[in-house]
């Protein structure tokens, strides 16, 4: 039986299996606070009820001690979940040493210690919630009718640009770590239409900043046949999906976090949609002056979503500063139509879109203004050669949304073994 089982339950013989989250002991009476994945309860040991053995047993239990529990649960509104266990019999299966963790350690030390940190109820919470958004994720995409698809890890080309590839010895030769699924993605709409993906990203971005992992998971999707508008009405309907669920399914967790959900409960559709130059323009308001062209830095996202209580989209980016995919705007050519999403409360962008580009010739000129030889994307230019029709796609960054949802102040918390530029291990 697991906790959350037996505190349901609420009176009555209960077995139990779990680690020991916290102990006091006294001559007389030991208090063990006993987790497992579900919850924890608070167990007591009488010593009247042992021998000697047993009791010299139980006064050498620490806190990450594996034990088995039986006894009879009742409920008391002084234990920490509201029910305590009289145990009558228990079972030491590991025995443990001194837990390196303990109160007040600094961040480095818990990412250090973070195989055995991940046991914490708060990292655990978090994960839980991370389930739960992979999970909603899938369910929106299936029942739009999209298949989920899975697209190489090692890829011969860049996406997002040549200098933030991580290259790969392959044999008698080189390639990368997927910055995206994007390229393929749009090979298999030609037959699928409609795909999308959950899957790991890696960017060598040379970042120590608390919104930026080096190893990272995407929910990327891609469709024929729909515009830039259709694309933004899919984010926004996702986001809001996500939402709605973690309200109904994590909300133990979520006040484990102390995670204010009023901020949360104000998520609906449809978002507010404002040009790049119309955020320059706000900005420019608020005595930030931002050359056109200059993309938004964190400082000035920050400063742009204090002027909006829900997701914010922003539209029509200068070209030149995007990806050789995006396509310039029929009716200005200097911008590209595609966009991102902005969460609130200061985690920045969380979601990044746009139509694809479907002229060969500037694809070309896009790609060799980039660097890049054309002979390496034949493949992808093909695309555009055989049928090519209007599409579109975009990728949310799931650590991202999954920080912005728990209110976390660094976006290592949110994957169980983080990686970023000073950080390969454990």
């Amino acid at each position: 039986m697991q906790i959350n089982e037996a505190i349901k339950k609420g009176s009555g013989k209960v077995e139990l299996k779990g680690w020991i989250y916290r102990e006091r002991k006294g001559k007389e009476i030991i208090f063990l606070v006993l987790r497992d994945s579900t919850d924890i309860v608070q167990c007591v040991l009488k010593k009247e009820n042992f021998d000697k053995k047993e009791w010299e047993k139980a006064e050498k239990i620490l806190v990450e001690t594996s034990v088995k529990i039986e006894g009879e649960i009742k409920e008391d509104k002084r234990a920490p979940t509201g029910y305590e266990v009289n145990v009558g019999k228990f079972e030491v299966v590991g025995g443990c040493e001194d837990f390196p963790i303990t109160k007040d350690q600094s961040p480095e030390f818990l990412l250090d210690k973070r195989h055995l940190w991940i046991r914490s109820r708060r990292l655990n919470s978090i994960f839980k919630i991370r389930s739960e958004v992979f999970k909603a994720t899938r369910e929106f995409f299936d029942n739009l009718g999209y298949a989920e698809t899975h697209c190489p890890i090692l890829t011969p080309n860049a996406c997002e640009g040549g200098s933030n590839l991580f290259e790969v010895k392959y044999f008698n030769d080189k390639v990368y770590l997927t910055q995206s699924w994007q390229l393929y993605a749009e090979a298999l709409i030609f037959g699928l239409e409609k795909i999308y993906t959950i899957a790991p990203c890696f960017r060598a971005e040379k970042s120590k900043t608390s919104r930026h992992l080096t190893e990272f998971w995407m929910a990327e999707m891609e469709a024929a046949w729909i515009d830039l508008g259709k694309l933004i009405e899919i984010a926004e309907k996702l986001l809001e999906y996500i939402i709605k669920r973690i309200l109904e399914k994590n909300k133990k967790e979520l006040d484990i976090l102390k995670r204010d959900i009023s901020k949360l409960e104000n998520i609906k559709t449809p978002f507010e949609r404002i040009t790049y130059t119309d955020a320059l323009k706000i900005l420019e308001k608020d005595g930030i002056k931002i050359n056109w062209g200059k993309d938004l830095r964190t400082i000035e996202e920050d400063a742009l979503m204090k002027h909006f209580e829900k997701p914010l989209i922003i539209t029509h980016y200068p070209k030149e500063a995007m990806a050789f995919y995006k396509p310039k705007d029929e009716k200005d050519d200097k911008v590209a139509v595609c966009f991102d999403m902005l969460a609130t409360e200061g985690y920045g962008e969380i979601f990044g879109g746009s139509q694809r580009d479907i002229d060969i010739e500037e694809l070309k000129k896009a790609l060799k203004k980039e660097g890049e030889k054309i002979e390496k994307y034949e493949w992808y230019l093909d695309l555009r050669r055989y049928g090519s029709v209007p599409h579109s796609g975009f990728g949310m960054g799931m650590e991202r949304v999954i920080a912005w949802i728990c209110g976390l102040d660094n976006i290592k918390d949110t994957i169980p073994f983080p990686r970023t530029m000073l950080r390969k291990e454990p």
